[in-house]
């Protein structure tokens, strides 16, 4: 006998009896298969319903939270309640760019506007109408114009929903429900200056019921607490009413049959919508009859086969764990023994490799402390060029921004300055570290960072709890009096600290900090003792203000084409020479020409030596009048970089048509190739396919794999009309392997059959 014998006979009989219990198994299943397949069946449609019904409550709800948000939005807020002026061109351009673009992450919100009525005007994501101009393309189809505005544009509504209605959309018919909330929320006396209308496609809602209704062939039925049918799919109104009127069917029962039909029925906490599937009994028996038949061909074909494959796995059984030896033996350098027991030896390396992997994850986190630091440090040097990169730093940091406002403030180890020995920086880092727990025990977890041996840096960022601007402050001056104090009665040590004013964004965080600084430098020069706000330090105005950290953010922001950032640095800089100082002519002069510096060496970059931009604004920077006031060179200055970070928008823009205009091309001639994916353009146009699936979408509105959908059932459209070829032909044809996804795929999309498609067009 071989060496692994003993292994051999110990398999041997352990798999001859497997094959034994799944042939008493599959005598058992012949008799209970009907009953726990059908419970099975019921269980999983029920779930499936109940999925369904929390996706969709859920994207309700996000529905209701986009009208909350709106409702505090400040620019909504501004048109709202315009009275007597010409018509701002300029709001109404911002609210439709940034108010109106909160429906991208939800497809229930991919048809709304908002009504305003003292422009008697209609805003949608992509252009404002008068609303009889709206009506014309998108308008309900029994409801007339007049009644249209009294029902949805002149009354209140608070999170009203209209039930199903036909509805015609850019001359395609199709069925929606409407979900309508006036701004304010608080609106009364049955008029409001703004409604929030949202029209949701039925098709839209159906998709979340597609796998009752297409795998199972059955029907759903979504109506609300009143009554009025939500959507219906697979069946007709007729059969829907006939059950509701039935004294036999219990309408709350979650699962009952109903004529040949499993009836399952939930109902919502929230809304009191009612949900109903019907599933055929044939579908149920369908998985039950096939355990049937199949049982015993399967039980007798596993005994033949299974006594086949025992006698030669039992043998090669061991051949597995003999490689696996091999290879850990020549990595871990390790040669065989007789002495050594194998399972020792696995197990071992094995206990090694996690060991190891354990060591890692600890080094992993002991690490983390020095990428919070790290953020930490960028973030009050102003080293960030967007808040996107920002946030998207401090989530890897783990660290949290809170509303992204609140204060910067630097505390100083009093007593220390000009001492650098061993002794007296071992005794600093006692002190911060002492000065650190303290803050973390009276406040939480707060971001802080070391600067020097003698400075910590600390970022108070505000909740929606703290009452604003004001609020925050008088907390935080709150919590650094009281860390000094207790510091100083535990410890003995004496701090001085300052803190910058309130920063609005998170990428004035570097502004706020170096505020603090200089509250510091003038705390420690007049040996104030405590925390010194920056309003309370004496700004010397014999020099201007426009440090290099400044200088280097607005170019990097520029660079980017981000504008608002750009401009609320020029705007602070101009107002820290404007306000507290007073600057002298030589002053203001030095000041105006470095900046003329900053924006010539951004004509240096190569994008913009390559523009015909370049000469035109390097004329305009040279004829800014230095003696002219500072609010008219601020003026001046601010049109430049608008003009300069258009230039760079534009330019992003060209490349994004340009590549959104290869995948169209791509599209077009490879429609036919079944492979076709994402992934495959990808490849084509030299992107990421995360990139171009969101470009597309941003640009295009709709989702790549609908465009492709699209793009082959227009073709098949065509080949339906104007050739003989078969329906399963023009199924290949069009990149389609199987004709039942080509038929489901073309009827999703136009609402028949390729067949009667076909035969409507030939009549």
């Amino acid at each position: 006998m071989p060496k692994y014998s003993k292994v051999f006979r110990r398999f041997l009989i352990s798999y001859l009896v497997i094959l034994i219990i799944p042939s008493i198994g599959g005598y058992m299943s012949y008799h209970t298969s009907i009953s726990v397949t059908q419970s099975i069946s019921i269980e999983n449609s029920v779930t499936q319903l109940e999925k369904s019904q929390e996706i969709l409550e859920r994207r309700m709800a996000e529905v209701e939270g986009l009208t909350r948000q709106l409702a505090i939005n400040q620019e909504l807020n501004v048109l709202m309640n315009e009275q007597g002026r010409e018509t701002n061109v300029f709001g109404i351009w911002r609210a439709m760019r940034n108010v109106l673009t909160f429906g991208q992450t939800n497809d229930f919100l991919q048809d709304y506007y908002i009504y305003l009525a003292n422009y008697d005007l209609v805003l949608t994501a992509g252009s404002s109408y008068r609303p009889d101009h709206y009506y014309e393309i998108y308008h309900y189809k029994d409801l007339p114009l007049e009644e249209w505005k009294k029902e949805i544009l002149d009354r209140t509504h608070r999170s009203e929903i209209k039930p199903l209605s036909a509805f015609v959309s850019k001359g395609t018919p199709t069925s929606v429900i409407t979900y309508m909330q006036s701004l304010p929320l608080d609106s009364f006396n049955n008029s409001s200056p703004a409604v929030v209308v949202v029209n949701i496609d039925e098709k839209i809602i159906a998709s979340l019921l597609s796998g009752l209704t297409e795998r199972d062939g059955g029907w759903v039925h979504i109506s609300d607490a009143d009554g009025n049918t939500i959507v219906l799919q697979g069946q007709n109104n007729a059969y829907v009413d006939k059950l509701a009127a039935d004294p036999f069917f219990d309408a709350d029962k979650v699962s009952q049959f109903y004529r040949d039909d499993l009836v399952i029925t939930t109902r919502s906490g929230t809304n009191g919508w009612v949900y109903q599937a019907g599933i055929p009994r044939s579908v149920l028996m369908e998985n039950a009859n096939k355990i049937k038949h199949m049982t015993w061909l399967i039980t007798a074909g596993a005994l033949f086969l299974g006594l086949l494959a025992g006698l030669v796995l039992a043998y090669r059984n061991s051949m597995p764990i003999n490689r696996l030896l091999a290879v850990m033996k020549e990595q871990f350098g390790k040669e065989d023994s007789p002495e050594r027991n194998e399972f020792d030896f696995l197990s071992g390396n094995i206990a090694d490799m996690i060991t190891k992997n354990k060591l890692l994850e600890t080094e992993l986190n002991r690490q983390l402390p020095l990428v919070r630091d790290a953020f930490l440090k960028r973030l009050i040097a102003g080293e960030f060029e967007s808040r996107e990169e920002i946030v998207s730093a401090a989530e890897q940091a783990d660290i949290g921004l809170g509303e992204g406002t609140g204060y910067a403030g630097i505390l100083q180890i009093k007593g220390y300055t000009g001492m650098d020995s061993v002794e007296i920086l071992n005794e600093l880092n006692a002190a911060r570290l002492l000065l650190k727990q303290t803050f973390a025990e009276l406040a939480g977890p707060l971001p802080m960072t070391d600067m020097g041996s003698d400075k910590i840096v600390i970022l108070f960022f505000s909740s929606p709890a703290d009452g604003g601007p004001a609020g925050n402050e008088d907390g935080m001056e709150r919590l650094m009096d009281q860390g000094v104090q207790r510091v100083f009665e535990e410890y003995r040590i004496s701090v001085q600290g300052g803190f910058g004013e309130y920063f609005s964004s998170v990428t004035e965080v570097s502004q706020s900090f170096e505020q603090a600084r200089q509250a510091l430098e003038y705390a420690v020069y007049t040996n104030r003792k405590g925390v010194l706000r920056h309003q309370e330090v004496q700004i010397e105005n014999t020099t201007y203000y426009y440090p290099l950290e400044t200088e280097q953010r607005l170019i990097s922001t520029i660079r980017a084409g981000e504008l608002a950032e750009a401009e609320r640095i020029m705007e602070a800089t101009f107002a820290q020479n404007l306000g507290p100082r007073e600057l002298s002519m030589e002053m203001k002069h030095q000041l105006i020409g470095e900046m003329k510096g900053t924006f010539l060496k951004l004509l240096d970059q190569k994008i913009f030596m390559e523009s015909p931009l370049g000469e035109s604004v390097k004329r305009q920077i040279i004829d800014i009048d230095t003696s002219a006031p500072l609010e008219r060179i601020q003026t001046e200055f601010l049109e430049l970089t608008g003009e300069l970070c258009g230039f760079i928008t534009n330019k992003k823009k060209d490349a994004h048509t340009q590549t959104i205009k290869q995948m169209y091309q791509y599209t077009a001639e490879m429609y036919a190739d079944t492979e076709l994916t994402l992934y495959r353009v990808a490849e084509h146009v030299e992107r990421p396919e995360k990139y171009i699936s969101q470009l597309f979408k941003e640009v295009t509105g709709v989702n790549y794999s609908d465009h492709l959908i699209k793009v082959r059932m227009d073709e098949a459209a065509i080949l339906l009309r104007e050739s003989r070829y078969t329906v399963d032909e023009i199924a290949a044809r069009v990149g389609y392997n199987s004709s039942h996804s080509f038929r489901r795929a073309f009827k999703r999309l136009t609402g028949i059959s390729p067949s009667t498609y076909r035969q409507s067009h030939g009549e």
